[in-house]
């Protein structure tokens, strides 16, 4: 008698061999992270590329605005909420770079120039002009950390044009965006001595932005001194 061994059926596939479920796991795992760094990326590129931080074509009309007022002999009133109240400039941001400094730090003051803190001194005056401003795609202050000490920031008003030094660079400083010890008349940190609030004798300003392109809770500041008034 003889003896047969079995074989496959002819004409049907062998099964493949099942793959780790792990496997499979990691490559799901994977995928997601892959999705979810894309997405942040795309995330920053648009916030700090793309997001029309400053509508230019308005902060233009309010540029033009403030000389218009002052030919015709109107000094604008800073007591208004969103009013342009000045003009800005620093050389080293280039020839044509003008910005109107406008009253308060709302969204809309920060889309049309740079915000000036009502509870600060007034341009040319004792104590602490502190002003902000956005970085992103089109913000006012996009180079703002490449300043040096020394570099001329240049305030315009209806009577006088006053022209401020940068003392620190804003690279150097970082501060949560509620330490609003920046913007005091005296801007000394906490725990300085003697303690409690000094009344200021100096004519300072401050430029306060984004750490990052993006949106941050961070804060980098430059101080800066009065060296110059020059008068209408």
């Amino acid at each position: 008698m003889s003896s047969t061994t079995a074989t496959p059926s002819a004409g049907l596939p062998e099964k493949p061999t099942p793959k780790p479920r792990r496997h499979r796991g990691l490559t799901i795992i994977g995928a997601t992270l892959l999705i979810a760094g894309l997405g942040l990326l795309g995330f920053y590129l648009w916030d700090a590329y793309l997001n029309p931080v400053m509508d230019t074509k308005a902060a233009q009309q309010q540029v033009d605005e403030v000389k218009k007022g002052w030919a015709a002999g109107r000094t604008p009133a800073p007591t208004i909420p969103d009013n342009a109240v000045g003009l800005l400039r620093i050389p080293e941001f280039g020839s044509d770079f003008e910005v109107a400094v406008m009253t308060g730090t709302s969204p809309y003051a920060l889309s049309v120039g740079v915000g000036w803190f009502e509870s600060t001194a007034a341009p040319g005056q004792v104590g602490n002009f502190a002003v902000a401003g956005h970085r992103g795609a089109s913000g006012p202050f996009v180079p703002l950390l490449d300043l040096k000490p020394g570099a001329r920031i240049i305030v315009e008003t209806r009577d006088a044009t006053y022209i401020y030094a940068l003392t620190s660079s804003a690279a150097d400083l970082t501060v949560d965006k509620k330490e609003t010890w920046v913007v005091n008349p005296v801007p000394e940190r906490p725990g300085a001595e003697p303690a409690g609030p000094k009344q200021p004798t100096e004519r300072l300003i401050t430029l306060v932005t984004c750490r990052n392109f993006f949106h941050s809770p961070e804060r980098s500041v430059a101080f800066g001194e009065l060296i110059e008034t020059i008068r209408k």
